[in-house]
């Protein structure tokens, strides 16, 4: 047995595609993405020097970090460091978390809300008082909590952020696969004798798709801002490896001499983050037909 829905017509990947190039701030968000991914895969070739390399000359004769200018594109740091080159290398831990964390976060959320809401009973009561327990704790004091008790290091971090961000994915894979058991066409193939798997994979997981797309597009914005806080609490990646929240920490005491010291790793911080909004949003309403009215 066969079921068509609109969730599944929207979810044609040419009708999809289509759809969200025609959006504008899409567009702007995927070509963010673009460079920055872009700029993090080739880092080694585009970079001028190494991210760790102290410059003799990289610093003021007052030993002030240098301002940008035609050696030092974007500046020095406080190290005498080149902060064009650290950027880039920075964007590999950002992206590198962003996927992974929100990928782990994204995997542990569905099988837990699939789990609880197609079997639902004492199984699912479990898995959602303990999502919900979960969620009663602030994400940022988990993760600083669990930052804590591990070493840091790059793996280490995608692993807490993924611990603290699938409570969301979860509660909303649960609320849609229980909608899902319900439908008419779940309770006629089990009539005919079709088993759970058959049911999960063929009927209920390809309805899931397009929303953990959404939300896996939208995640990576979070995970990145995680990431970075916490890089700049000091319990996120840690020094000499570049990370655009660990530069800021690093040099946040030049605020006002050196002002683009923070205010550079800042922005980029932002227009990635908003750049996933903007492709997840732009998702949300191309893949979902009943919440579509943003241009």
């Amino acid at each position: 047995m066969t079921d068509v829905t609109s969730a599944e017509a929207a979810a044609r990947p040419q009708g999809a595609l289509r759809r969200l190039l025609q959006r504008k701030l899409a567009l702007i968000g995927l070509a963010l993405i673009v460079v920055v991914t872009a700029g993090a895969i080739f880092a080694p070739w585009i970079a001028p020097f190494a991210p760790e390399d102290q410059m003799f000359d990289g610093l003021t004769l007052e030993g002030a970090p240098m301002p940008p200018g035609d050696k030092f594109w974007l500046g020095t740091d406080l190290l005498g460091r080149d902060l064009f080159s650290r950027i880039l290398f920075g964007a590999r831990t950002s992206l590198v978390i962003g996927v992974v964390a929100n990928g782990l976060a994204l995997l542990i959320g569905t099988l837990i809300g699939v789990t609880a809401g197609y079997f639902r009973g004492w199984i699912g009561t479990v898995l959602m008082r303990f999502t919900d327990l979960m969620m009663a704790f602030p994400a940022l004091l988990l993760a600083i909590c669990l930052a804590a008790i591990f070493t840091p290091s790059l793996w280490i971090v995608a692993m807490v952020i993924a611990l603290v961000n699938w409570v969301q994915t979860a509660r909303v894979v649960y609320t849609e696969t229980s909608a899902l058991a319900e439908r008419e066409f779940v309770a006629a193939e089990r009539t005919l004798g079709a088993g759970t798997g058959r049911i999960l994979f063929r009927h209920i997981l390809p309805h899931l798709v397009p929303m953990i797309i959404v939300w896996g597009t939208l995640g990576i914005s979070t995970t990145v801002l995680l990431e970075a806080t916490l890089s700049y609490l000091g319990v996120g990646v840690q020094p000499p490896t570049p990370s655009w929240g660990n530069i800021i920490f690093e040099n946040q005491t030049y605020f006002q001499a050196a002002p683009w010291l923070v205010f550079i790793p800042g922005a980029a911080i932002l227009a990635l983050a908003l750049a996933f909004n903007l492709v997840g949003d732009a998702l949300r309403d191309v893949l979902d037909p009943t919440q579509r009215g943003r241009d």
